[in-house]
C-alpha cells in the first residue's frame, strides 16, 4: 500500500505500526510516533492498522551533547 513516511510518498506492505518499526529496524530505540496528526502511544502500535495513503510521522531520540 502507499504511504507517507516522514512527508516522503513510501510503498509498505506493513499491515501494523509496529511491523513499519521493526522494518525500519527502530526497535528498543527511543522514537514517537504519529498517525494522521494522532499521537500513537507504544503499547498501541501493534493494535493500530496502517491503512493506504496514511500519513505517517516518525521522530527517533538521537543522543549527544
Amino acid at each position: 500500500m502507499h504511504i507517507y513516511l516522514n512527508g516522503e510518498p513510501q510503498q509498505t506492505a506493513c499491515r501494523n505500526l509496529l511491523e513499519l518499526i521493526q522494518e525500519l529496524a527502530l526497535e528498543g530505540k527511543r522514537f514517537a510516533v504519529e498517525k494522521n496528526e494522532m499521537i500513537i502511544p507504544k503499547s498501541r502500535l501493534e493494535q493500530t492498522a496502517i491503512c493506504d495513503e496514511d500519513r505517517i510521522e516518525i521522530i527517533h531520540a538521537v543522543g549527544g551533547g
